[in-house]
């Protein structure tokens, strides 16, 4: 692998840089390979992708081969690309991401979506990690009220400074914890944890060696985290509440609506939870993969 990635690092023109590169990537099992070394060459260089292919021959200069040949590196031990170069791409805008937050999932876009089809005045984004969810709403719905919470203080440090960056700080009011005390919210959206412990030895790299386990894992079948938000959506006496979800449980219990993403097959078990909770409508939503990927209940 070190030889591979020394190659990349040594080759004279964008062709060979690539065509190293992608070898030692395909050799090392990364999935879409030629994706990530080009990806990888364009952050080094400061240019384009499209820019880059259009001129294969083109010389690379020495401080750009040597910082690619680090990149493929670090991709070579299987570090999520996003971390690499430091940002990612969600909906129209670009966040800063590490080892602090998972990389956002073109999937969690169906959570804005539900959002803008509904254009609430009140949305509450829960587990909000690099501010993904808020941020694109922030972006897209001008007029909105938007709170973001995360039990992670890494997490809320990269959310508000993504904020910062994109010139939304004042557009989302960041809150540590899980609900913020205050009046009902319109739309309630969650990305919670929802891995399995029996899953996670079947995962990606990616995933189980960078990315925060408390952001994904979540109890033997994965519910743990939305049995715990939706238990103080539903009657009952205080005391029966969770503690995790328990310091505010009537701005919960007033909530019009929440959608929330999902694991592949738990869409059954949390439109239960969802109508004991109250939402006597509940509907599940697909990704582009088919998966149902979003579960929405409405008082």
């Amino acid at each position: 692998m070190s030889a591979a990635a020394g190659t990349a690092a040594g080759s004279a023109t964008v062709k060979d840089a690539l065509g190293a590169a992608t070898d030692a990537l395909v050799a090392a099992g990364v999935p879409e390979a030629r994706l990530d070394a080009e990806v990888l060459l364009a952050a080094a260089s400061g240019r384009g992708r499209a820019s880059l292919i259009a001129d294969p021959s083109e010389p690379l200069p020495p401080a750009v081969s040597r910082l690619y040949g680090e990149f493929v590196r670090r991709r070579l031990r299987r570090e999520p690309v996003a971390y690499i170069v430091g940002t990612k791409g969600f909906r129209r805008i670009e966040l800063a991401v590490d080892r602090r937050v998972l990389v956002p999932r073109p999937e969690t876009e169906l959570l804005v979506e539900v959002a803008l089809e509904r254009r609430p005045g009140r949305v509450l984004d829960v587990g909000t990690g690099s501010g993904a969810i808020a941020l694109a709403l922030a972006d897209e719905l001008p007029d909105a009220e938007i709170v973001a919470t995360d039990t992670s203080p890494g997490a809320l440090e990269v959310a508000r400074a993504n904020a910062a960056r994109l010139g939304l700080a004042g557009r989302v009011r960041f809150e540590a914890g899980t609900v913020p005390e205050g009046k009902a919210f319109d739309l309630v959206l969650a990305n919670l944890p929802y891995v399995a412990e029996r899953e996670w030895a079947g995962l990606e790299p990616e995933v189980t060696q960078w990315e925060p386990r408390e952001a994904l894992l979540a109890g033997e079948d994965g519910l743990d985290a939305y049995r715990e938000l939706l238990a103080p959506m539903a009657e009952g006496p205080a005391e029966c509440l969770r503690p995790t979800f328990s310091d505010a449980p009537e701005v919960l219990a007033g909530a019009r609506a929440i959608a929330v993403e999902i694991g592949v097959g738990q869409a059954v078990e949390v439109a239960e939870m969802m109508r004991d909770a109250g939402f006597a409508e509940v509907t599940v939503r697909e990704d582009l993969a088919g998966i149902e990927r979003v579960v929405m209940g409405e008082r």
